[in-house]
């Protein structure tokens, strides 16, 4: 085992000198990080869909999205939700249904596969609501199966039971403009026009439009909803008008001056939809901007165009500080000190859909986009204050204001189980899962352990001041989100791995003595997951089944998360388990490739458990960073 350690030592600094550079390398002019996020075949889809509705298809590059969806269909005919998922059906049916929009005939061997893929797992009358949404706009499903969403929902004031603001903001930011699309229920003539009557499993004459009944008390939704749709034949709707008024208000004021919407793609989708819904011409200069924001969203090469779901710079530019600080780059190296001014310009100074269930706070956060003002969050906001922290800026006294404010709004935004959402505070109303138009299960944003140890980690390892019963609050939070296996869930990462890594990290700095023996459980839990070729993994699975906890091919960022928690966990208990560290350091090692860098095809991100993944194409190369700098730290000079 010495050997093993003497050789990991000497490769360090020549590996994590290859890692600064290439990441220095590709930093913009302007200061920041930014690369690809990636997600499944659905963005871009419904972008093509959405052009073809608006009649701008033939001033883009959509043609090319067809070698983009070949490009990503896989041997069974489908397309996955995350790599090796064997291929999920609504993401199948809207890939085919893009297809065939760009021209692709039906006997194309492509679609042959993929119709008997999406026919073996039951057809479209199978697929999620927003999928049957998307072809009910093109005619190819009813609207009759589509759940209604009245408008007189906008009306309903901030103090009662349910109103707009106890959606989370990306369920809010999506569902305010189709409370308008629905209510229309618009049918557009697209060029080609086209059927989907063959991916029909029962039959094109034998479809029922109705709502899937689960056999218990969730069925008054189903009745509720019948009583809708009766309301509105008769045109018995109460506020109809008054609602879509305030729908179409709503969305107007929420553009941003770049054209975005919410700072994610089904959000300006669906704000574009609801314009065409309302007759907005082509030439407005708010369907134009529009329009061009989703553009900002593509990614065009030679022969390729794909949609990504949304940009994450600001979490990019912090993190990618953050390793290049642990690395040894002085934080007053020039590229961080762009960068880090780059993250003051970018600090939110207005009230957003937060300030209306947090009257307290006052603004001081970041989002994730380059622009969003409506929605900044938390994780975003503790990740960016520990990298301004770590650098040093030519004026120190604007930084640490902007730090002060940052803390002050996370601290008014700590929810009553004690713990932190990631956009607002006390939205925890789990029956909104349990509509029918709630399929995906991401009707809210409640307190999560990996947000909430992001905090903890920022007030511990900057030494900043919060209240202190607020803090044991939060701690407590975290102890009672522990799973008997010693593990946390991770709501933005693929899974326990990235959970359990972040906690681990808040736990050591803000508790550590405190807490050893959840510190301890953690860290064999994290032991115990190890591949046998020294690095981590877990599957996207993890999230539906669980027992796939911790279990997955190894990743260099699910490698370098379970390092950074034994590290952490190591400072904090005074157990390093070197040798369970050295083969995790050689196994970053052993896959870097020559340029500095690292490559993975999973997932490693989550947008909604279960339902969609993302990848982040930088953190295979500033988690690993980080991991061998703290190890190199640790250990370099041993």
């Amino acid at each position: 085992m010495q050997t093993e350690n003497r050789v990991t030592v000497s490769k360090l600094p020549e590996a994590i000198a290859a890692s600064q550079n290439y990441l220095l390398s590709i930093q913009n002019p302007s200061g920041y990080w930014w690369a690809e996020l990636e997600s499944n075949v659905t963005i871009t889809a419904e972008v093509v869909l959405l052009h073809k509705i608006w009649g701008t298809d033939r001033s883009r590059a959509l043609h090319k999205v067809e070698t983009y969806l070949r490009s990503q269909q896989r041997q069974h005919g489908g397309w996955e939700l995350f790599y090796g998922d064997g291929g999920e059906l609504s993401t199948s049916v809207e890939a085919y249904m893009a297809l065939k929009l760009l021209g692709v005939p039906q006997n194309d061997p492509a679609m042959i596969k993929a119709r008997e893929f999406i026919l073996e797992r039951g057809g479209i009358s199978k697929t999620r609501i927003f999928t049957k949404l998307h072809l009910a706009l093109i005619g190819c499903y009813s609207w009759e199966g589509i759940p209604s969403l009245p408008p007189w929902v906008m009306l309903l004031p901030e103090n009662f039971l349910f109103n707009i603001y106890e959606m989370s903001s990306w369920a809010r930011s999506s569902t305010v403009p189709l409370l308008i699309v629905c209510d229309r229920k618009p049918v557009y003539k697209v060029e080609p026009a086209i059927t989907l009557n063959e991916l029909y499993a029962e039959g094109a004459e034998q479809i029922k439009f109705t709502l899937p009944s689960k056999g218990d008390w969730t069925d008054l939704f189903i009745s509720l909803d019948s009583a809708f749709k009766f309301a509105e034949k008769l045109n018995l709707v109460p506020f109809r008008e008054e609602g879509i008024n305030a729908a179409e208000r709503w969305i107007l004021e929420r553009q941003e001056a770049t054209g975005d919407w919410g700072g994610i793609i089904p959000a300006m989708l669906n704000s574009l939809l609801a314009l065409r819904s309302l007759d907005y011409d082509v030439n407005d200069p708010i369907v134009v901007r529009g329009l061009e924001a989703v553009d900002n969203f593509a990614i065009e090469t030679e022969d390729s165009y794909r949609v990504q779901p949304c940009i994450s710079p600001v979490w990019d530019t912090a993190w990618a500080i953050r390793a290049l600080v642990d690395s040894g780059l002085s934080p007053a190296h020039q590229a961080l000190v762009k960068a880090g001014e780059w993250l003051l310009n970018k600090q939110i100074l207005d009230y957003g859909d937060w300030a209306i269930k947090n009257r307290q706070g006052k603004p001081g956060a970041w989002a994730f986009e380059f622009d969003n003002r409506f929605y900044p969050d938390v994780d975003d906001t503790a990740v960016v204050v520990m990298a301004l922290n770590a650098v040093h800026l030519p004026n120190e006294k604007l930084k640490h204001r902007a730090i002060a404010r940052a803390v002050n709004w996370i601290a008014s935004m700590q929810c009553r189980a004690g713990g932190w959402a990631a956009f607002d505070l006390n939205n925890d109303q789990d029956w909104l899962n349990l509509i029918p138009y709630g399929d995906l299960k991401a009707m809210i944003d409640p307190n999560t352990a990996d947000v909430t140890a992001r905090v903890l980690e920022m007030v511990g390892s900057c030494n900043l001041s919060m209240d202190a019963s607020n803090l044991q609050r939060a701690i407590n939070y975290l102890i009672a989100e522990q799973e008997p296996q010693g593990c946390w869930f991770g709501r933005w990462g693929v899974n326990y791995i990235y959970g359990t890594s972040g906690v681990l990290a808040a736990l050591s700095v803000i508790a550590p003595q405190t807490y050893q023996n959840n510190i301890e459980r953690g860290a064999a839990w994290l032991i115990e997951c190890q591949n046998p070729d020294g690095g981590w993994g877990e599957t996207c699975r993890s999230y539906d089944d669980p027992s796939f906890k911790g279990k997955g091919r190894s990743t260099a960022s699910q490698t370098a998360w379970a390092l950074i928690g034994l590290i952490a966990a190591g400072k904090a208990t005074g157990n390093f388990a070197k040798p369970v560290l050295e083969r995790g350091i050689n196994y970053l090692l052993a896959t870097q490739a020559a340029d500095g860098t690292w490559d993975e095809a999973d997932f490693t991100g989550t947008g909604f458990p279960c339902h969609f993944y993302l990848k982040y194409h930088l953190y295979q190369q500033y988690f690993p960073l980080i991991a061998l700098s703290q190890y190199q730290t640790l250990f370099g000079q041993n």
